[in-house]
């Protein structure tokens, strides 16, 4: 997709998102070796996660990501390799749709071919909570539940990979 040829749609949705930011308390700084914060979210097709419970003992990417994201579905898409890779060794990766119907979310992962989990954070309380102020966000989370480390915007599969090395 032309990201210079938004709907207008999509482009109050980002506008909603960055608001959001702007709104209320300030934006939390989460530092390397916090704790990350907690949340409940479903997860798309049903069942629910709860972070960071039901993560321990994973390393763990947690996603921020809308389908109007013009850098979201080729990540995406170039995570999934790497996501095979390592699963097997403790890998979980979190796709955080923000503030998108579930029937958009569910269009959009079928179409790429997405095998780790999507949640749904339909009020941004999750993306707000980890002051995510752009998509994509990852948050890399070591197996006590506390962040090794940011990527804001659009990221590599070597830089990815590289990461998740040192988490596992």
């Amino acid at each position: 997709m032309n990201p210079c040829r938004q709907t207008p749609a999509r482009l109050l949705g980002l506008l909603l998102l960055l608001a959001a930011g702007a709104c209320g308390d300030p934006t939390p700084k989460l530092a390397t070796g916090d704790a990350v914060p907690g949340f409940r979210l479903q997860r798309l097709g049903g069942g629910e996660v709860a972070v960071p419970e039901d993560l321990r003992g994973h390393a763990v990417a947690i996603r921020f990501w809308a389908d109007w994201c013009p850098f979201c579905e080729s990540e995406m898409t170039q995570l999934e390799p790497v996501y095979r890779r390592y699963q097997d060794r403790g890998l979980r990766i979190l796709a955080i749709n923000v503030r998108q119907d579930p029937h958009t979310a569910e269009r959009f992962v079928r179409r790429l071919g997405i095998s780790y989990e999507t949640l749904l954070d339909q009020d941004g309380a999750a993306a707000r909570a980890y002051g995510v102020i752009g998509l994509p966000t990852t948050f890399f989370v070591d197996r006590d539940g506390r962040l090794h480390t940011k990527v804001l915007g659009e990221s590599t599969p070597e830089v990815f990979e590289r990461i998740v090395k040192e988490l596992l």
